[in-house]
């Protein structure tokens, strides 16, 4: 008896003639076997049921060895196989038990199975009906009958699905394919057929899958690591595409189009490598033009062109380069609405233009596809601090500088505007009262600007200066009195700002 829950059980429960290897009693007379191979079979049948599968193979490997006319030692070895999932190697032996023993039903039903499923229906269909001719036992007949009638329906699938794909009705034939798989589920041909079918209708991963399930059944299947390779470049994954061409190339060195291709896909992916590591480098002006030769190198393959627009659209806003970086930014929103990347990073360029609004709304679309993205978030945030920020005092716009100006810029701006609207320059009560405002408008700017760890806070919305946005301030520090600016020097190092401010 077979224990239930025992690896002989589960094996049976899948390939039903199975457990006649356990039940099969030793005929030593008829095999012809030895002390020795009796004593490997019986060792392997018990680390079968055990589940050590390499152990019991081993033993049956030993038992072969010692008898080659042992039909039992080929049967059980070829269980052992197709219980590690190596068909491949069960079936030679499943027909070494049939030259040896013709009337070795098991054996025979068994080699139907396989057949059937790698879709070779007519020795399928021949195993099947010379079991039904053997006397069978009642279940053998009843399965043979029952497979018999799934490998018509098999053949007619297949007939219909050939017809599908002539009258290029790819979609009838996916269905019909899809059907037969599910049956003769090792048939190499027939995912490729269906692979072609599916790269018809526009859906190359699904393709991929069966050219990979093909390349796996078929042996130097050169053709599917092709053609995995192309659809991979065409999707714009370089690096699988460049993986499984090196495959094809393993096969066969003198593929003349793998090889081909091999040196395309390898200068793509170089030069998007190299690119990637000068943005991570922060050399954002020469990864900019390793991307554009990206797009020269591949300018067939939209999808190398969206993808490298994308980086320069990201290496022209972390450069501070918001015009450049607003415009390809743009580009690539065009032909992908909702790339979270590029509306992030033309985002940024926006704030850096001052153009509050747009970022608002880059960030609420981005935040849209992607609302666990912490950057996205904080941006939004930052945006919208700057946008009610920008209703007050703005320290950029009193300079009249960008919000990247280099501290060299500034000074240079305030000096000249601090000469300008100096008080003493106006004889007029009304023009040096608004020039006293301007004044201090101007150096207050300065002194933000100027020093970076007050600059940083102005820059992420909150105005350094400004007692309401700090926590437990005082009155407003912009009420100093003009006596607090007079007697400084617009052109010397410090400026006004080592005075002292009077708060009101």
């Amino acid at each position: 008896m077979v224990a239930p829950g025992s690896v002989t059980s589960r094996l049976g429960s899948v390939f039903p003639f199975l457990l006649v290897l356990v039940d099969l009693q030793y005929e030593g007379a008829e095999c012809g076997v030895n002390a020795d191979v009796e004593k490997h079979l019986e060792l392997g049948k018990k680390l079968l049921a055990a589940g050590q599968l390499a152990d019991a193979l081993s033993q049956f490997h030993a038992a072969v060895d010692g008898d080659p006319d042992n039909y039992i030692a080929y049967y059980r070895r070829a269980t052992v196989f197709l219980a590690m999932g190596k068909s491949k190697a069960a079936l030679p032996d499943l027909t070494k038990v049939i030259e040896l023993k013709m009337d070795f039903t098991a054996a025979r039903l068994q080699r139907g199975h396989l057949l059937l499923k790698q879709g070779k229906l007519d020795e399928a269909e021949d195993d099947f009906k010379k079991v039904l001719k053997s006397n069978p036992s009642e279940n053998e007949e009843k399965e043979a009958q029952l497979q018999l009638v799934k490998s018509d329906e098999m053949q007619r699938l297949r007939s219909q699905a050939l017809d599908a794909f002539k009258n290029s009705d790819h979609s009838a034939a996916i269905t019909f394919l899809d059907k037969i798989l599910e049956v003769c589920v090792w048939d190499a041909e027939l995912r490729e057929l269906r692979a072609e079918c599916f790269i018809k209708e526009g859906e190359p991963r699904k393709a991929i899958s069966d050219l990979k399930a093909a390349s796996k059944l078929k042996n130097d299947n050169t053709e599917a690591f092709y053609k995995i390779s192309t659809l991979y470049y065409q999707l714009g994954d370089h690096e699988l595409s460049l993986s499984e061409v090196r495959e094809c190339l393993k096969l066969d060195q003198d593929h003349k189009r793998c090889f081909a291709h091999y040196k395309q896909v390898k200068k793509l992916n170089k030069l998007i490598e190299s690119a990637e590591e000068l943005i991570r480098d922060g050399r954002y002006t020469d990864a900019t033009s390793k991307y554009e030769s990206v797009i020269k190198t591949e300018p067939s393959v939209s999808e190398y062109t969206i993808r490298s627009k994308e980086r320069i659209c990201h290496c022209f806003s972390k450069d501070e380069k918001p015009v450049e970086a607003i415009r390809v930014c743009s580009e690539v929103l065009q032909m992908e609405p909702d790339n979270v990347n590029a509306l992030k990073d033309r985002a940024e360029a926006y704030l850096i233009e001052e153009m509050y609004d747009e970022a608002i709304q880059d960030y609420e679309t981005a935040q849209e596809h992607n609302e666990n993205d912490q950057q996205i978030r904080e941006g939004l945030e930052k945006a919208q601090r700057l946008l009610k920020q920008s209703q007050k005092r703005d320290y950029y716009k009193i300079l009249g500088v960008k919000r990247n100006a280099k501290k060299q810029e500034i000074i240079k701006a305030y000096r000249k505007l601090a000469l300008q609207w100096h008080p003493d320059n106006f004889q007029n009560e009304e023009e040096k009262k608004k020039a006293e405002k301007k004044f201090i408008d101007i150096a207050a700017a300065k002194e933000v600007l100027s020093d970076p760890e007050m600059r940083k806070k102005f820059d992420d919305g909150e105005d350094p200066l400004d007692a309401e946005s700090q926590q437990g301030g005082g009155g407003s520090p912009f009420h100093r009195s003009w006596n607090s600016w007079q007697g400084f020097n617009p052109f010397s190092s410090g400026g006004p700002f080592r005075f002292k401010f009077h708060f009101n």
